[in-house]
């Protein structure tokens, strides 16, 4: 009994966090709707895709420990994500593009770190949390890429009109010293290594509850 209540509950977390993943980054890559602040949600998106994604993917390792699961995992969230804009999009939503996925090649590199050090989890928190914070917002940056025109799609689908605080004050030139993708890298690869840690963490308390 308790080995399928642990299992059950492993299952349940997997579905919960990718879920949660899915909702997180169901726009991220959407900056159609970002035209004014593209690199300040650009950083944002990175950042917060690369926390969702390395906290599931390393709960997932460390509970099967086998080395590649992360990238399934990856895999599932790209799943969830096309199949939620997908909806999106049959809703009349003006997506001209699909999520690319930008999870996969950051969640090798975690398997990669996973396997070349013997399963060390303290190595995979380190290692591999700044592979996948450093790696992640460059990979994100293919999605700007496949936008085909913001400021007309801006223009044929407008949004309603700005709260006060969100409204420009003027063109955000050299914001982040017109660097999103280092800005991302850089908060990602001190962050990551906390949410791998608890990405663990979450393995160790999984077995306790069910113990």
């Amino acid at each position: 009994v308790m080995v399928w209540l642990r299992r059950c509950t492993h299952y349940l977390f997997i579905v919960v966090v990718a879920v949660n993943s899915t909702l997180l980054t169901i726009n991220a890559g959407d900056y159609i709707f970002y035209t004014d602040w593209a690199w300040t949600s650009y950083t944002v998106f990175s950042i917060s895709q690369t926390l969702m994604l390395i906290v599931g993917a390393c709960y997932y390792l460390t509970f099967t420990g086998v080395p590649g699961t992360a990238t399934y995992y990856a895999l599932i969230m790209t799943v969830y994500t096309w199949i939620a804009k997908g909806a999106w999009f049959a809703l009349g939503y003006p997506y001209d593009f699909i999520v690319t996925p930008v999870w996969l090649p950051s969640a090798m590199l975690l398997d990669l770190v996973y396997w070349a050090t013997k399963k060390n989890k303290h190595s995979l928190i380190l290692f591999g949390g700044v592979l996948v914070g450093m790696s992640l917002p460059l990979f994100n940056m293919v999605n700007l890429i496949t936008v085909a025109d913001p400021l007309e799609t801006a223009f044929k689908y407008p949004r309603p009109t700005l709260p006060p605080y969100m409204t420009p004050i003027e063109p955000q030139v050299g914001k982040f010293y017109n660097s999103p993708v280092a800005l991302g890298a850089g908060a990602g690869a001190v962050l990551a290594c906390t949410f791998a840690a608890l990405g663990c963490k979450l393995n160790t308390w999984t077995y306790r509850w069910m113990a």
